[in-house]
């Protein structure tokens, strides 16, 4: 199937690792030249290597900060210029899970922990957009893609829950404020996914456990267990990559405003 994206233009806003790097590959393999964007400058560079030695795409590496609306607005405008235009943006600059500061009880929570979680991943997906959405327009044919997590359904994590369930809403409301022209908005909820942090967090539960990494798996995704899934497994990135891949495609065009979840079918609600 030919998915249309062949020479289109993308920014992936935390694209040197994790799910936004998975993207930024399977993007790459789809025929998108692409834009990746974090922090650290050193792992843009060895990321954006090793997508091109792997794809023989075009991915740029650029710094940028999402906390700070003046490096996102540069940042998007020398994306567009290097790229020669833009058709899709990604959301998915955020730490998994969020700071260990604040998650937990309430009363445990640090205040300045959390605003900063919720600056990175809302506020850094409205920056990102909003910098992005012109050009977007200027296309007439755009995506906007943004990963938030199934924390966002689980009690427990303050943090994770308030800035995913967040950035459900914006993708709504941007779908309905943009659907004339010709841009889509759609969110993802991973679930627990297996990125390059996967080992070693595995590693040290198992090691508390006194049991094997392979086992502590298991053991994660026995049936019954509190973080298993339909399928009895994680989800690898890739996997949550081919939705993104989907949404950003031609055959999309009539999904906006939508909710998607790859997580192997974690939990027991039903959804209407």
């Amino acid at each position: 199937m030919d998915l249309g994206l062949s020479g289109k233009k993308a920014i992936i806003a935390g694209g040197s690792r994790g799910i936004g790097k998975a993207i930024a590959i399977e993007y790459a393999r789809e025929g998108v030249d692409c834009v990746i964007t974090s922090r650290s400058m050193k792992d843009l560079e060895a990321t954006a290597n090793e997508i091109a030695r792997e794809t023989n795409g075009k991915v740029i590496p650029l710094a940028c900060d999402v906390t700070d609306r003046s490096a996102v607005d540069a940042m998007v405008e020398a994306a567009v210029d290097v790229l020669g235009g833009l058709n899709i943006l990604v959301n998915s600059a955020s730490l998994p899970g969020g700071s260990p500061k604040a998650v937990g009880a309430i009363d445990t929570i640090d205040d300045a922990a959390f605003m900063g979680d919720f600056d990175v991943k809302y506020m850094g997906a409205l920056r990102c957009a909003r910098a992005a959405i012109p050009h977007l327009k200027k296309a007439g044919w755009g995506r906007i893609i943004n990963i938030s997590g199934g924390n966002a359904r689980t009690p427990g994590n303050l943090s994770g829950g308030a800035r995913n369930v967040s950035l459900v809403h914006f993708s709504r409301t941007l779908a309905l404020q943009l659907g004339r022209d010709g841009i889509t908005v759609n969110c993802i909820h991973p679930g627990m996914t297996r990125t390059e942090r996967t080992p070693g967090m595995i590693a040290e539960q198992a090691k508390a456990q006194g049991i094997t990494p392979a086992e502590m798996e298991q053991k994660i995704f026995a049936p019954g267990a509190p973080q298993t899934n339909a399928i009895g497994r994680m989800v690898d990135a890739q996997e949550v990559a081919y939705a993104a891949v989907f949404l950003a495609s031609e055959q999309a065009r009539a999904l906006t405003g939508e909710l998607w979840n790859p997580n192997g079918g974690a939990g027991n609600a039903v959804w209407y």
